[in-house]
């Protein structure tokens, strides 16, 4: 099983630099043995696509994602990347005019309609205090989510892999 574990985000606006904060945590920590890749895409999406097209089994995205909940909340979600067929191609490409500053959802739209989508896809989110202060930290919530959403990954991986670590 090949997985790759993606941290998002915007590190100099505050809790949107979550995502890349989590991947930076896990590659200080080195848990992880062959089968497991770990990258900062940042804000960057193409590089996203073009590790993709290495081929995986399934890809774990970290970023802050507004749901509504409390700050440092963790959530383990499934998304759904709309099929090929329902991708408006036009629509498509006006998206993601500026690639290189994208947002998960339209990497995911571009990945899909490339062929290079994992079969198995996760986000592990964590809400945001806030994100709109430049050169803002991590929030204290949001810092304090951080090794659990490392927890979280580790089980993923564990069960990704039939119970054992990769």
């Amino acid at each position: 099983m090949r997985i790759l574990i993606a941290g998002v985000g915007n590190i100099l606006r505050g809790d949107d630099g979550f995502g890349v904060e989590v991947a930076q945590t896990l590659l200080r920590a080195d848990i992880f043995t062959e089968g497991v890749t770990i990258m900062e895409s940042g804000i960057a999406g193409i590089p996203l696509v073009q590790e993709l097209m290495d081929g995986y089994d399934a890809l774990i995205i970290i970023d802050a994602v507004e749901r509504g909940g409390a700050p440092g909340t963790l959530y383990v979600i499934e998304p759904e990347v709309p099929a090929q067929a329902a991708i408006d191609a036009h629509a498509l490409h006006s998206s993601l005019a500026d690639a290189h500053y994208t947002e998960p959802s339209k990497v995911l739209a571009l990945a899909r309609a490339l062929g290079v989508l994992p079969p198995r896809l996760f986000v592990v989110g964590c809400q945001p205090e806030g994100y709109d202060e430049l050169g803002a930290e991590l929030s204290e919530p949001v810092r304090g989510a951080v090794g659990i959403a490392v927890s979280r990954i580790e089980s993923l991986i564990e069960s990704l892999n039939g119970g054992g670590r990769a």
